[in-house]
């Protein structure tokens, strides 16, 4: 069978620095391929070669249905059935769920009148082709992220795709609603249209995909069947390098009571929450989307009052009305939302993480160059932050990276207990375990972590204690060391 597209020796720099070097690339009509590799092994790039945003260097061969294509741009990849569907989908929230699936029956052409009634008919006809029934006249604002993605794939159908990339489709989806699109997936399979899933995780790179290519450090080290492969070997292949996914839980019921919360309630979103943290100990907080533990997290944080309920740190009895008041109790929060929460991406690395304590670094009244270069760069050793400049944006940096920055930011407070909403959001397997050793390695050091994660095998494998919360309560707790990860995730997804 002719391959639907076939690449061979492509490679790209970018001012001297190679970003893919000789990678072949093959995808079959109607196939769920997986496309992985850490952050900056050049996934990106090859999808924008293929989608015509960057030229390949002299020598790259690229086929269509074994048909050469040599000079690539964005508008001749459509024509060519090539769509991708990006992590922000690139909607237009104000315009209907109609205009947004049938928008790109209006591009490249001279100005006219919009005939709406050929957009409606496009747009129902892509979306029976999928089996759903959305209302064509409302706006996608008021939509929620899966019915959003639901509109994206259905642009791409609307579009003729024949091929449709998914870069990291599943990120904002609830367990249930990451099932409903993987049958969506598995459809648009059906109908012979080739899906190339771009994601993180990798138990669903192991559930949803066929094969597998697999792109490190700019070059290509293989394709598998996903048969033949497991996800330690997966991320042996992906990083060069054995992560370790041992159970690391320990008993911390002797060691010192830090944080006490107790039944604390907010009309809404949380109800009678109680639980302990000790000196050191890992506290896992999970179960699906919408369950109230950002909501929790926010208001040990000071984001939001509780109506109820109490909370004792160190034995004293605290009530952070705002962020300041939650630091200076001895609080920490890493919010979920990096990039625009934790994170200003047009300051620099080294103004992200002196952004908590200013205060500290007044010398008569006046910003200390000296003092915020020494804890800029001890916290940049410390966490083994990869950088160029510490005055470079903080933009520049893989998730990886600044996720570490955002860490750094709260560590610098000296925090007594550090809550981390989805830690490694958007961080590749790699970064991962870094992240997860620099949070193990607090925790040796006496410091409390309350981590919040709807993926299990995280808190499975990190945490030392695992409280399963659900519609606003705390339901169950597990302890890692005596139950079976599959027994967590029949709980949570059950």
């Amino acid at each position: 069978m002719t391959p639907i597209l076939q690449l061979a020796g492509v490679s790209k720099n970018f001012g001297g620095v190679r970003a893919l070097q000789d990678v072949d690339f093959e995808l079959r009509r109607g196939e769920v391929h997986c496309l992985a590799g850490e952050n900056g092994c050049g996934k990106s790039t090859l999808i924008k070669i293929i989608t015509g945003v960057h030229a390949p260097e002299p020598g790259a061969e690229i086929t269509f249905d074994g048909e050469s294509a040599e000079a690539l741009t964005p508008a001749l990849s459509r024509q060519r059935g090539i769509q991708v569907i990006w992590q922000d989908l690139a909607l237009f929230p104000e315009m209907s769920v109609a205009e947004n699936i049938a928008f790109e029956m209006n591009l490249g052409r001279m100005p006219r009148w919009v005939n709406y009634s050929t957009m409606r008919d496009k747009a129902q006809q892509a979306m029976a082709q999928l089996g759903f029934d959305l209302d064509l006249d409302r706006p996608v604002h008021e939509l929620t992220i899966a019915q959003r993605q639901i509109v994206a794939i259905c642009r791409a159908l609307a579009a003729d795709a024949k091929i449709v990339f998914m870069d990291e489709p599943t990120a904002s989806l609830t367990q249930t609603e990451t099932q409903a699109l993987f049958a969506v997936v598995r459809k648009l399979a059906k109908q012979g249209i080739t899906v190339v899933f771009v994601s993180h995780r990798l138990a669903e790179v192991m559930e949803i995909s066929d094969r597998v290519t697999i792109l490190r450090d700019g070059e290509r080290v293989g394709v598998f069947e996903t048969a033949d492969l497991t996800p330690n070997r997966l991320t042996e292949l992906m990083t060069g390098k054995t992560i370790d996914y041992d159970v690391q839980a320990r008993d911390c019921s002797g060691h010192p009571l830090l944080l006490e919360v107790t039944g604390l309630s907010r009309a809404g979103e949380y109800e009678d929450v109680s639980f302990t943290v000790h000196q050191g100990e890992i506290v896992g907080i999970t179960g699906l989307l919408g369950a109230g533990r950002t909501e929790l997290a926010s208001s040990l944080f000071g984001l939001s009052r509780a109506d109820k309920g109490q909370v004792r740190l160190e034995g004293k009895a605290i009530s952070p009305r705002s962020p300041r008041a939650a630091i200076d109790a001895g609080i920490a929060y890493v919010s979920e939302d990096r990039l625009s929460l934790g994170l200003d991406q047009r300051q620099s690395i080294a103004d992200n993480i002196v952004i908590t304590v200013l205060d500290q670094l007044l010398r008569r009244r006046l910003l200390s160059a000296t003092r915020k270069k020494v804890l800029v760069n001890n916290w940049i050793e410390r966490l083994s932050v990869k950088v160029g400049q510490p005055d470079n944006a903080v933009s520049t940096l893989s998730g990886g990276n600044q996720q570490r920055v955002v860490l750094a930011k709260w560590l610098a407070t000296n925090p007594k207990v550090l809550i981390l909403d989805s830690p490694t959001v958007g961080v590749d397997v790699g970064a991962r375990s870094g992240i997860f050793e620099i949070i193990r390695a607090l925790a040796n050091d006496g410091m409390g972590i309350v981590m919040i994660s709807d993926e299990i095998p995280e808190t499975y494998y990190h945490a030392d204690r695992i409280l399963h919360m659900r519609d606003g309560h705390l339901v169950e707790t597990f302890q890692p060391r005596d139950v079976d990860i599959g027994q967590i995730e029949m709980a949570v997804n059950g």
